[in-house]
Order: structure tokens, then C-alpha cells, then sequence
């Protein structure tokens, strides 16, 4: 018998997140995923009258392919995996994950291949401008643990977030999302942080669970060069090859990031020297799921705590572009709430949100106690 979070879940990615209709193609990519969630999303897929194409992958395996890769081969998987995703009209990546630093050991190098062949050819120049796409994970005991949670009050947890009522999120925001879209000047200040940068002219995309599950952000990006000042983030981050990184503070001047200090600061500044856009940031967002409290080193959900926001080195997305180029796009969280020590966020010197809670009235529904 199916556990019938996993029908719910599968009805909220179908229905709801890619809204599948009679006819169209779906690619369902499955990483690290129990078989019964996959033939339940191939079900419900079915059900809507759609086509599903599905990948099975594993995280070792992919370890594998980038332990040893070289560029014929990326370029070939490439190839491939760039010919499915032109052929369909959506996406999910349902990604797991048994052991999170899977792929810590792969040299930086190789990774490099990976972005500028796969991830680049295929993700970024196919999938998120010509699909309708979702991404989610899967709560693998891995990920309790990380959370530092039980597997079975995970897993609670996991499908409550992950199902909840993103409609009436999505009616919540919209004040949110103009403010954005009118605003100019930013300016951030809490322990550590003293930042300013010009969001004027840049789109502002709301972020209802359409894209990712969980969800609950409006993003935007600053102007490349606007941002100046000092960041530091309270929220423990994993970089994309599963290194952990605690502290993590930047300087900018003029938008490029001059010092980049962390736990592991070798490793971060590494991670920045990739390519020029690294050291440049391409989306700023501002988070507020309710049911997501405190980090447990997953960005897709610590990026939406309630009361955060998130400054990301590197690519900037198409939706809100700000120019910036990178095959790095690192969310890194800084949370405001008074619990993790307070901040404040000013648009053209009027107080948006303070302690992690919106100031305006108009705003105010996104605020937990309102959401929930």
C-alpha cells in the first residue's frame, strides 16, 4: 500500500507545482528516491494525461561519473540529458540523499566540468528558461540527522512543509512582490552585517511552490555593482560539492566580493575563484515559510526560514537578471528572527522588516503567526 503523504505529495508536484495538462511531456529525475514515490508520480502524471520520461540516478553513481570525468564525457551526458529536457514541457527532481558530503571528495576540477557542460548546457540554459519546473528533496534518515531530528518526526515535518496550502501563500505575497519590483535602495544592518546595494529596475518573482518545494520567498537581484559592506551570515551552509562551511562573512566593494572569510575559508575562496561572476552576487531574496524555523543545512529549506533572507554568490537567474554570469549559484542564509540575534531590512529608508517580522501593514500576512 502507498503511503498516502506520497499521493499527496505526488498530487501537490503534478497538480499543483508543474499544473500538468492532458498531452504535454513530463521529466521526472529521481535521485536516491524510494521506487513507490517515483510509480506514484508516474501514476498521477498519467492520470493528468500526461507522458512521463523518468531518470533514476544515484548519488554514488553520479560521484563516479565525476570522479573520473572528462570533457567528452560531460559532454556526451550533456548531450543526452539536454536532448530529453528540449523534448518535454516540465520537470521534477525529487533529489535524495543518503550521505550529503557523497560528493566532498570530487576534485574541484571535475566539478567544473560538471558545471560547464551539464549543469550549464542543461539546467540552466534549457530546463529554468523553457520548462515548467519543480525541485524538491526527499527525507532521508540523512537528512533528519542534519536537521538533528528523528527519522519519523522528519519525515512529519517533511510532508507537512512540503504540502501545505501554497495557494493562499501565494495571495499573501503579492504586496510583497510590488514593493520589490518599486524599490531602490536596500540596506541591511544586523550583528556583523552593514550592507547596501540598488535593486531598481530588477523584477521581483514570488515564489508560491511552483518551483521549489518547500517554497515561501520573494527573489529579486541587486544591480552588479551596487552592493558594498560587510555580511555575515548565521546560518551553516554546504557548498555544491558537500563542504560545510560555518560563519561565513563577505566584503564587497562596488559588488565584488574583496574578503570571504568561513570555517573554511580555503575551500570557500576556491569555490569564488571559479570564474569572475562567483565574486559577484546574482539573486537577494527574503524568506518566510512559517513552518520552517531553523536551519538544517539544506537550502532549499533553510532558504526559506521564516524571518531570513538569502544572498547568493554567482548566477543570476533570467527571471530577475541582473547580468551576472557564474556556474556558481550559492544561497547562503542569514536569519533576522530575535531569536538568532535581530536585523533589520530598510527599502528607501522605510523599515520593512525587523526581528525577522514585517513592519507594514500590507505585509504583515506574511508574518508566521498569520501564514500558518
Amino acid at each position: 500500500m502507498v503511503d498516502p503523504r506520497m499521493t499527496k505529495l505526488a498530487e501537490t508536484l503534478i497538480g499543483y507545482s508543474t499544473a500538468l495538462k492532458k498531452g504535454e511531456k513530463i521529466l521526472i529525475e529521481a535521485i536516491d528516491i524510494p521506487t513507490a514515490m517515483t510509480c506514484e508520480l508516474v501514476r498521477v502524471a498519467r492520470e493528468a494525461g500526461a507522458d512521463p520520461l523518468v531518470f533514476l540516478k544515484s548519488n554514488q553513481v553520479n560521484r563516479a561519473l565525476m570522479q573520473h570525468a572528462s570533457e567528452s564525457q560531460m559532454a556526451l551526458i550533456a548531450e543526452v540529458e539536454r536532448l530529453a529536457m528540449s523534448n518535454v514541457d516540465a520537470y521534477i527532481g525529487l533529489r535524495g540523499n543518503h550521505n550529503i558530503a557523497e560528493l566532498s571528495d570530487v576534485p574541484e576540477q571535475k566539478h567544473r566540468l560538471y558545471k560547464d557542460y551539464v549543469w550549464k548546457k542543461v539546467h540552466q540554459e534549457v530546463r529554468v528558461p523553457k520548462t515548467r519546473w519543480v525541485v524538491s528533496r526527499w527525507p532521508h534518515p540523512a537528512m533528519a540527522q542534519q536537521a538533528q531530528m528523528s527519522t519519523d518526526a522528519f519525515e512529519d515535518f517533511y510532508f507537512d512543509v512540503c504540502t501545505m496550502d501554497y495557494a493562499r501563500m501565494a495571495d499573501a505575497m503579492r504586496p510583497l512582490t510590488g514593493r520589490m519590483k518599486e524599490a531602490d535602495k536596500v540596506h541591511i544592518k544586523g550583528p556583523g552585517t552593514d550592507l547596501t546595494f540598488s535593486i531598481k529596475g530588477i523584477n521581483a518573482v514570488p515564489c508560491d511552490g511552483k518551483l521549489n518545494i518547500p517554497d515561501g520567498e520573494v527573489f529579486t537581484a541587486p544591480l552588479r555593482e551596487s552592493v558594498n559592506g560587510a555580511i555575515q551570515f548565521n546560518a551553516r551552509t554546504i557548498s555544491d560539492d558537500g563542504v560545510i562551511h560555518d560563519n561565513v562573512r563577505l566584503e564587497f566593494n562596488d559588488g565584488r566580493i574583496i574578503k570571504a572569510t568561513s570555517s573554511n575559508a580555503d575551500h570557500l575562496n576556491q569555490v569564488l575563484d571559479r570564474d569572475e561572476g562567483a565574486r559577484y552576487v546574482g539573486e537577494f531574496a527574503i524568506g518566510f515559510n512559517p513552518y520552517v524555523t531553523r536551519p538544517m543545512l539544506d537550502t532549499l529549506f533553510d532558504e526559506k526560514i521564516a524571518g531570513s533572507f538569502h544572498f547568493t554568490p554567482g548566477q543570476a537567474y533570467e527571471e530577475a537578471d541582473n547580468g551576472n554570469r557564474s556556474t556558481v549559484h550559492w544561497d547562503m542564509v542569514c536569519i533576522q528572527t530575535k531569536e538568532a540575534g535581530g536585523g533589520e531590512i530598510w527599502f528607501d529608508g522605510e523599515l520593512i522588516r525587523k526581528e525577522g517580522l514585517f513592519m507594514p501593514q500590507e505585509l504583515q500576512p506574511l508574518n508566521p503567526d498569520n501564514l500558518k
